[in-house]
């Protein structure tokens, strides 16, 4: 039978299991940002971004503990100024006593997690890791990006069609030219663009991703490689709803018992400007 109430150290372990916060790159800044490990966890919210929006939303759910894919914390701080967004960010989260946790290119490594969401999002089967990062492929299901098929091959419209609707963006942008058929695609939610050439050596036809430098997408127009640059929100975003149910699900596992949401709130900050569009008005 569930427990009720939950600790914060237990959450950690919880998340520990589902992405392992060793498969982190040494750069990043992942686990326990604010609070304290001991803490009574009232709620969960997860969401991409750490925002004041988001941590609002989950004082109005009376949860204390925000898991968010990015990290609050990502440089050493030399000052906390009230003034600027992540000072401000950070008072609000001491003052509330809410705990924020991130889970970042572990959760992008990970089985089961961004990428893995996101080739399953798009309809891929056979989804392989297909680039490596300090060894994360020895263990066979971790890795950066994931490669996979469509069977029968998708129409080059059909493919489209899929991809926005899947990841709820009315726009994208192309490099090079749209296979006619597709059957080999693969994918790497948020800056990805930088296993374009991986991509390309695992047989993929086109690399699903976001960011794509100028320099990047002139070598995938020499070599014949499309790249879709479909946003860093949407691409990662697929993962939210997901690692909160399989949070909430690990928990109950262990033995306890959590309220844990999915934030309803937060949205790509990008959005499509047209002419005379009333987008122009902010």
């Amino acid at each position: 039978m569930a427990r009720p109430g939950v600790r914060l150290q237990e959450v950690l372990a919880a998340l520990d299991d589902i992405a392992s916060f060793s498969l982190a790159a040494p750069w990043d800044n992942v686990g326990l940002l604010v609070g304290d490990p001991a803490m009574a966890v009232t709620g969960i919210l997860v969401a991409l971004d750490p925002t004041v929006e988001v941590m609002a939303e989950a004082h109005a759910l009376q949860a204390n503990l925000l898991v968010t894919h990015h990290p609050i914390i990502f440089h050493p701080l030399k000052t906390m100024r009230t003034d600027q967004p992540l000072g401000r960010l950070l008072a609000m989260a001491t003052q509330q006593n809410m705990a924020v946790v991130a889970c970042h290119t572990n959760l992008d490594l990970a089985a089961g997690g961004v990428n893995d969401v996101l080739a399953a999002r798009l309809g891929l089967t056979n989804i392989v890791p297909f680039a490596s990062d300090h060894g994360a492929l020895e263990k066979k299901e971790n890795g950066l990006g994931r490669i996979g098929r469509y069977a029968p091959p998708l129409a080059a419209d059909a493919f489209i069609a899929t991809l926005m609707a899947s990841l709820a963006t009315p726009t994208l942008r192309l490099v090079g030219k749209l296979p006619a058929t597709i059957d080999r695609v693969a994918v790497c939610g948020g800056s990805g663009a930088d296993l374009a050439e991986a991509a390309w050596q695992a047989g993929s036809q086109i690399l699903v991703t976001a960011e794509v430098k100028l320099s990047i997408a002139r070598w995938a127009e020499a070599v014949g490689l499309c790249i879709v640059d479909a946003g860093h929100f949407p691409t990662e975003n697929v993962i939210v709803p997901v690692l909160a149910d399989v949070l909430k699900k690990r928990l109950a596992h262990n033995g306890h018992e959590a309220e844990v949401y999915s934030t309803t709130t937060q949205r790509d900050p990008f959005v499509p400007l047209r002419q005379n569009s009333q987008a122009y008005h902010c």
